[in-house]
């Protein structure tokens, strides 16, 4: 039987679990290469063997998506499955035009596909877009588990930039153990203020594997997550956060509006730094794809420990790398800190921005006057921490949920802020959540 020739695109998460899902170990198919987009570092290695299973004794090729249409070509390939996330529907079908023009089938695998069942409660956490303020939500459940005596158990989206096979499954505990893991600066924002929480986080690339360990010791699976991209496990209950400081993201980009129109409860974050305007854009936005869903409007509540130290100076503003990036945000909770703090001025870090980090300023032309915290690799951790000591400056303002102090070394004065979830009266977004823990006798 002649296997058909499929090339995923992906950014090393989702194109890997859709592979685990419906390609592995099917003899129709043959996958002949992954592609990589958005994240540097990533192409021009191999998915390993031991993860790619029989049919794959060689494991399988991963070059950078620019090389797509002549991998098309050569490789022969008759069907295009797109496996990332976080990218406006006009860029999709522009990538679909491309594809189609070259003769191949462009697909989308949908959520029946590619959904684990798990034996245990899941309540899922996305978003329309990267940086509307996941994490704040998934912490708030962390700190309602606990009060309850339920140790959290917490599944991230996948990011595995390391070594795949050693990645395969990942259980965090401990700031050690992402040391033993070697995790990147940006896997370290998105685990280790779980930790701080008391969760017990797993991650990797075998989200079967993942979810069977999970199960082991959990009473309820958080699913955590990343960019817009929707969960790997089937929710019991679904919520979806949206950002009124980005209006008409919610249904313009893909698949955050897929995870809008499957929400049970939709959370708008930040109405507290919104335009009434776009508050009430976004809200009829909601209504109008998911009538039934429950809208909850919460407020994003920046802190900053000794933030009076702020006031008059000159800083450097850090904030969180892929917020600022792909989530096309020109700026974060750390530029609020300090204008609400009375900052000076916030030093535009980029005359002195080192190795890497001016191809980021390049690649991503909205940035405003701040510094993402890249660290993809330990070179660009390195021309971080080399930017961020050239910056001339009074002092850091670091919107990045890890110590970025300890991670880079600097001798500088950093202030970390943070954000919480802000509730008001009547608390309805621990309401719908503690209501469902009580169908689930939790």
């Amino acid at each position: 039987m002649k296997r058909k020739r499929i090339i995923i695109m992906g950014a090393a998460g989702r194109d890997f679990h859709n592979f685990n899902c419906s390609f592995r170990d099917n003899p129709v198919f043959r996958v002949v290469a992954f592609t990589a987009a958005q994240i540097p570092y990533i192409s021009n290695r191999r998915y390993p063997a031991e993860l790619a299973g029989k049919l794959y004794p060689r494991g399988i090729p991963i070059f950078p998506e620019e090389e797509l249409g002549e991998l098309i070509r050569r490789l022969r390939a008759e069907q295009v499955v797109f496996a990332y996330s976080d990218v406006s529907h006009e860029r999709l079908m522009h990538i679909a035009s491309r594809v189609l023009a070259l003769g191949a089938d462009f697909l989308l695998m949908g959520p029946d596909a590619t959904m684990l069942r798990s034996r245990l409660p899941v309540v899922s956490v996305c978003a329309v877009r990267t940086g509307c303020g996941k994490s704040q939500v998934v912490r708030y459940f962390c700190d309602i588990l606990r009060e309850r005596g339920i140790r959290p158990v917490v599944v991230r989206h996948p990011m595995p930039y390391g070594d795949l096979a050693a990645q395969a499954v990942e259980r965090l505990e401990g700031l050690a153990d992402l040391d033993r893991f070697r995790c990147t600066i940006e896997e370290r924002e998105e685990y280790e203020h779980l930790l701080d929480h008391g969760a017990i986080v797993y991650a990797g690339v075998d989200y079967r594997r993942i979810l069977r360990r999970a199960e082991r010791e959990a009473r309820l699976i958080i699913w955590d997550g990343g960019n817009n991209d929707l969960p790997f496990f089937r929710p019991d209950l679904e919520m979806v956060v949206v950002d009124p400081l980005r209006p008409g993201h919610e249904t313009s980009w893909y698949p955050g509006e897929v995870n809008l129109r499957r929400a049970s409860v939709v959370v708008m974050n930040k109405v507290n730094a919104a335009e009434p305007a776009a508050i009430e854009a976004v809200a009829t936005a909601v209504r109008s794809a998911n009538p039934s869903a429950l809208l909850v409007r919460t407020a994003s509540v920046i802190t900053v420990a000794e933030g009076e130290r702020i006031r008059g100076k000159r800083v450097l503003v850090i904030e969180d790398g892929p917020t600022i990036t792909h989530g096309s945000m020109p700026s974060g909770a750390g530029l609020a800190a300090a204008r609400q703090h009375g900052a000076a001025e916030a030093v535009d870090p980029r005359p002195w921005a080192q190795g890497s980090l001016r191809e980021v300023y390049g690649a991503w032309s909205h940035i405003g006057p701040v510094l993402p915290a890249m660290g993809y690799s330990p070179a660009q951790v390195a021309d971080l921490a080399r930017t961020i000591e050239a910056v001339p400056c009074d002092l850091v303002v670091a919107a990045t949920p890890i110590d970025i102090a300890r991670l880079t070394g600097t001798g500088k004065t950093v202030l970390r802020a943070s954000y919480a979830i802000g509730e008001g009266e009547g608390e309805p977004l621990r309401e719908a959540f503690e209501s469902f823990l009580r169908t689930r006798q939790l």
